[in-house]
């Protein structure tokens, strides 16, 4: 009867006296080195140089890390701004007492318009081709990532799921769960994997590279949707906007989708006249 039940209660953090290695921490850490070492297949590919894809690791993190940090803070904790304003950029809480937290509350939606900022100055300052060129190309990597952020989200225990009223889901006994939850950050995690599967498939085997904006706009829709539907089963991150038809989530996703299939269907490159 219970078989389908999982309690979840797991150690965060790897304490080393001096310092605290989170497994969330970790997990970011592995979506960066695993998708600069897919960035640098792709690269070698196009035939770029290694100084570029250094570049570009410096840009894809800061850009990322600052977009989701302060996409978390516009979107759901705008609070933070007057009241801990300086533990928005650093991973420390200092109202209340001091305390290292690490980066917590990381919103993808932030992350995904800070990616594409970043790599409109990448392009601008070190590669001098097109901003949809780069992000053709990294949003595969990305998508890979995106897999390990939501398995960091999963240990944990946050942006859980809601109840599921039966025995199938997990406890999250950290959170003093007695009912079993949606392993929502799961879901989009599993989810996520054949996005990145998928754009890995079209960019290798196809010729849908050669398109400009393709694939970015591919990306969009299938990471959103995913996004967009997943949401239905997860709770509210703002409890003010639980009662909303459709949640926070789901209102930032459908943008991103509209724009995914405008550079899938619709958009045409700018041709230089001679």
């Amino acid at each position: 009867m219970f078989l389908l039940q999982i309690d979840w209660d797991p150690i965060k953090f790897i304490d080393l006296g001096f310092f605290k290695l989170h497994f969330y921490s970790l997990m970011w850490i592995t979506a960066f080195v695993l998708g600069f070492n897919i960035t640098k297949r792709i690269y070698k590919n196009e035939g770029q140089s290694e100084d570029a894809l250094d570049s570009l690791f410096i840009y894809s993190v800061v850009g990322i890390m600052l977009g989701a940090r302060l996409g978390h803070v516009i979107f759901y904790q705008p609070e933070l701004i007057s009241e801990d304003f300086f533990s928005i950029f650093l991973p420390f809480k200092f109202k209340g007492g001091f305390e290292f937290t690490g980066f917590q509350g990381l919103a993808s939606h932030g992350a995904a318009i800070a990616m594409i900022i970043s790599m409109y100055i990448y392009n601008k300052k070190v590669l001098h081709k097109t901003v949809l060129w780069i992000l053709d190309r990294v949003v595969i990597p990305v998508a890979l990532g995106a897999v390990f952020v939501r398995i960091g989200n999963f240990i944990n225990s946050e942006i859980i799921g809601k109840y599921t009223g039966s025995d199938f889901g997990v406890v999250f006994k950290q959170l003093g769960e007695t009912a079993p939850r949606h392993p929502a950050q799961l879901y989009e995690a599993f989810c996520y994997v054949f996005v990145f599967l998928i754009l890995f498939y079209f960019y290798w085997k196809t010729k849908k590279s050669e398109q400009q904006g393709f694939l970015f706009g591919l990306f969009l829709v299938l990471l959103w949707s995913v996004r967009f539907f997943v949401e239905f089963v997860k709770e509210a991150q703002n409890i003010e906007r639980a009662d909303w038809v459709l949640n926070t989530g789901q209102w930032l996703s459908i943008p991103f989708i509209i724009i995914g299939l405008y550079f899938m269907f619709i958009y045409k490159p700018k041709t230089k006249l001679s």
